[in-house]
Formats: structure tokens, C-alpha cells, sequence
């Protein structure tokens, strides 16, 4: 089958969405890092539709390990196609992707893009464990990629905190602005996290002047996404290449729904993402708050309940009564208490959104890929929620749920030989390595997760414990 390409864009049937610009007159104005499946689902599809009436901003794709993106985009020129799957689901063809570079492989084409005077705009989705932080959100200098970067400060840098330095430095010295960095990864305060990380790194590098030039004049403005993203499966594939008549050799599905809100920090010289649906906020803490704890908290909630329960998708496990009720129940009654009321954002209805989200039938979005990462994810989703729990007086035991079932999930993947996919996997091992009713204490001594609950930690084990060991009995029942 011909392979899709600039080439053959006019082949494509008539209902298929193509990019509504001339690719030759796309400038390139963005660097992202880390373009796996959700970047190209949603930021993307913002810049593809701003490209529609400014040519500046095309992207420069970077990946900072993986060759994956670049094998299967170059041979198309970046195209790919989007499939918003819903009640009537349509195929979009995108070309804002203008090349997709290998950090390691081309150290120096990756930093003539963050030196060139047309890159105003670098952003990330490098998930959670990509920033090298510590369990209070400040840079880890033993992080492996990050301690790699101190040390050797020439080498090609390892790390997403190494590579902004290194862009920044060179930027700096040219006499360039600096470009505005913005974070779209599920971190609360993600864009200040960000800043703080990188101005620790110039300092632990031994540039202070660079430092606070970082400190006063780059903007990193915080933001928050939202579309919920499958990964792309073999039954894509077939669907997209049977309506578009030609090979995509990587299509990426996601959901009808897509938020993105920024902080209004742009700069004057950023892209016009408001333009597009972007919204842009004075303070994004409480739409950032609300969607991790709202929608990414009941997901992992989700994701570990229904694998105990033997589902496998979201869509399945929402459609169980019983785990419908409790994610109801604490969505409403543990999670939406901890966030303040807004006028700008109606915490019922959003909740209400988000359940007949996850019940999408034409979204089948693998719990198993929800579950990676849990020991990254867990403390911003869930232990958040916990703490202002205990401030407030509220019981913490449906909260301590999921937290069990997430133990029972890395004893059952290791139990199966089944690599578990958490920066932790070594020392979370350890702690399902001897008798089953002494897992809970292994967790809380073996890692520093609930370190943020302070004295109220013993507490918060023995709820863990209680919810443990129902769930053994009957991950249904228990609930």
C-alpha cells in the first residue's frame, strides 16, 4: 500500500481532514520535547489549526531517547493521521509536525532549533518521571540523566532539565531573548516546578549570572491538558488505513474532548493558541487541580480496581455497577471537597463529564497503560486529595483504596514475570518480594510517597492495610 506522504495528500478520500496550509511555507517557530502519542493527539491539533492562518509555527519534534517517531513520520514528512473517535467519529490528517530529531542522534541539529531566532515556543510531555525531581517537586541532582548532565556539563545532555539549559545558555550568549518553555505534563505547578528545576541546574552547574538571567527574564508559564488518548493498536491501524486508502505507519487516536489552559504568559511575541480553543488563564491551579485529582485520580482508581476485577478497559470498568459506584462516590464525596469552589468551574458538572467520558464506547483505552507509572503518579493524583482530607477532618478510607489496589497491581504484574513499567520497579519489587500481609508496611518503609502526610502517615497505612486486605478477599466487594 502507498505509504501517506506530502506527495499524496491528494489522494485522499474527501471526508478525510487534511492540513488546510501550504506545508512548503511552514516555518518553524516550536520545539517539543517528548512526542509520543499525546502530544501529536493534542497540542498538535492546536498548532495545526493555528497554522491555518499563521505559517510560523511548525514543529521540530524531539525525541529524547526513542527513534520510533522519527522512522515511522520521516518516510511520511511528518504527516500522520488523528482519529477523534466518537459517536461520529472523523479522521484529520496533521502537518504541524515539520521533522522529528533524536536527541542523541543529532545533538546539534536539536540545538541550532533552540538557538534559532524563530523558536519562540519549547514545550514538553515527558509524563512525570522526565523532570528529575524529587518527591517535593525540587531537582534531583541523583537523578540518573540529571547527575549525568552536572557532570559531564559538555556531553550531549541526557536529561529534558540538561537540553532547556543548554538552549537557554547558547541563547544567552547569541544575545536572543530567551524562548518561553511550557510544560504540558500533569504536574501541579508544572510551569514553576519547571523554572525552579532549571535555575537550580544553571546554579549546581556553576553559572550563576545565567541563572538569574534564567530567573528574571524566561517565562514558564503553567498549563493543563486534557484528551483522554489510547495507545495506537493493530485495530487503528486497519481502521485508518482502510479509510485513508494509504499506509500510516503511526495514527494516533484520542477522544472527541480537548482542553488545554494556559497561563497567560505567553509573551508577546507567542503563538495565538487562544485563537485555536486554548484557554488563557491568570491562575491555571485550579483547572491543574481539579482535572489530576477529578479525572487522573479516578482513572488510576479505575486502572487498579478493574485489573484486580479481571476488565481491561476503561469503558469495561466504568460499566461495572459496582466500581461505577464507588468512582462516583469518590469523585463526589473524597475528591471534589478538596478543591475550592470557583465560579469558573462547575465541579459537579465537570464531574458528571468526566464519567460519561470514560463510559465513551467508541474510546477503548487499556487500563494497563493507565497504570504505569504509579509511583509517580499517585502522589499528585490521589495523596493530595488524602492530605487536605485529614486538614479537614474527612475520612480517608475510600481514598485508601486504590492506593491498596495499586500494591496488589505490582505484586500481580511481577507475579506473572510481566515487566512493570515505574522508575521505582526495583525498589517496588523489593516490597512485594515476602508474604503478602506484610506489603503495605514494606511500601510505606521502602519509599518516601506519603512523606507529605507527615504525622498523619501511620494513620494513613493502617487504612491502607484495612482496604488491602478486602480487596484480597474481593476487589468488588471491598468497595
Amino acid at each position: 500500500m502507498t505509504r501517506l506522504s506530502s506527495a499524496t495528500l491528494d489522494q485522499l478520500p474527501g471526508l478525510v481532514g487534511r492540513p488546510a496550509y501550504d506545508l512548503s511555507k511552514v516555518g518553524v517557530g516550536i520545539v517539543h520535547f517528548g512526542p509520543g502519542a499525546f502530544f501529536r493527539a493534542h497540542q498538535a491539533a492546536y498548532y495545526d489549526a493555528l497554522l491555518e492562518h499563521d505559517a510560523r509555527w511548525g514543529v521540530s519534534a524531539v525525541s529524547l531517547h526513542s527513534v520510533g517517531v522519527r522512522d515511522a513520520l520521516a518516510p511520511q514528512d511528518g504527516l500522520y493521521s488523528l482519529a477523534i473517535l466518537d459517536v461520529e467519529p472523523r479522521l484529520q490528517v496533521i502537518g504541524a509536525v515539520r521533522e522529528v530529531l533524536v536527541a542523541p542522534a543529532s545533538p546539534d541539529r536539536v540545538l541550532a532549533r533552540l538557538t534559532s531566532p524563530t523558536v519562540r515556543l519549547v514545550t514538553l510531555t515527558v509524563t512525570e518521571k522526565g523532570y528529575g525531581l524529587d518527591a517535593s517537586g525540587a531537582l534531583n541532582p541523583s537523578d540518573a540523566a540529571v547527575a549525568h548532565d552536572l557532570k559531564v556539563p559538555d556531553a550531549t545532555p541526557e536529561s529534558v532539565i540538561g537540553w532547556l539549559f543548554a538552549g537557554l545558555k547558547r541563547r544567552r550568549a547569541a544575545g536572543l531573548a530567551p524562548f518561553v518553555t511550557l510544560s504540558c505534563d500533569n504536574l501541579t505547578d508544572n510551569g514553576g516546578k519547571l523554572k525552579r528545576a532549571v535555575v537550580a541546574f544553571a546554579k549546581a552547574s556553576g553559572q550563576a549570572e545565567l541563572a538569574d538571567w534564567i530567573d528574571a527574564e524566561a517565562r514558564f508559564p503553567s498549563s493543563m491538558v486534557d484528551s483522554i488518548t489510547p495507545a495506537t493498536d493493530d485495530a487503528l491501524r486497519a481502521r485508518v488505513a482502510t479509510a485513508l486508502k494509504l499506509e500510516d505507519a503511526w495514527p494516533i487516536q484520542r477522544e472527541a474532548f480537548s482542553q488545554w489552559v494556559i497561563e497567560d504568559d505567553l509573551g508577546p511575541d507567542g503563538p495565538d493558541l487562544a485563537s485555536v480553543g486554548a484557554t488563557l488563564a491568570a491562575d491555571v491551579s485550579l483547572f491543574e487541580r481539579a482535572k489530576l485529582r477529578l479525572l487522573n485520580g479516578p482513572h488510576s482508581s479505575l486502572a487498579y480496581l478493574g485489573l484486580l476485577a479481571g476488565l481491561t478497559a476503561v469503558s469495561e470498568a466504568i460499566a461495572e455497577p459496582r466500581l461505577k459506584a464507588f468512582i462516583t462516590r469518590l469523585m463526589r464525596e473524597d475528591i471534589a471537597p478538596s478543591l475550592k469552589a470557583d465560579a469558573a468551574l462547575d465541579l459537579d458538572a465537570y464531574s458528571a463529564a468526566i464519567l460519561s467520558r470514560f463510559a465513551n464506547p467508541a474510546l477503548r483505552h487499556e487500563l494497563a497503560q493507565i497504570a504505569w507509572d504509579g509511583s509517580k503518579k499517585l502522589p499528585f493524583r490521589l495523596l493530595g486529595a488524602v492530605e487536605d482530607a485529614y486538614v479537614a477532618g474527612r475520612s480517608v478510607e475510600r481514598l485508601a483504596i486504590p492506593i491498596a489496589a495499586w500494591m496488589l497491581f505490582v505484586r500481580a504484574q511481577l507475579a506473572k514475570g510481566a515487566t512493570l513499567i515505574d522508575p521505582l520497579a526495583p525498589v517496588l519489587g523489593q516490597c512485594v518480594s515476602g508474604p503478602i500481609d506484610e506489603d503495605v508496611d514494606r511500601f510505606f518503609a521502602a519509599t518516601d510517597l506519603f512523606a507529605q502526610l507527615g504525622d498523619r502517615t501511620d494513620d494513613f497505612r493502617a487504612a491502607v492495610a484495612a482496604a488491602h486486605r478486602r480487596l484480597r478477599a474481593d476487589p468488588l466487594d471491598a468497595l
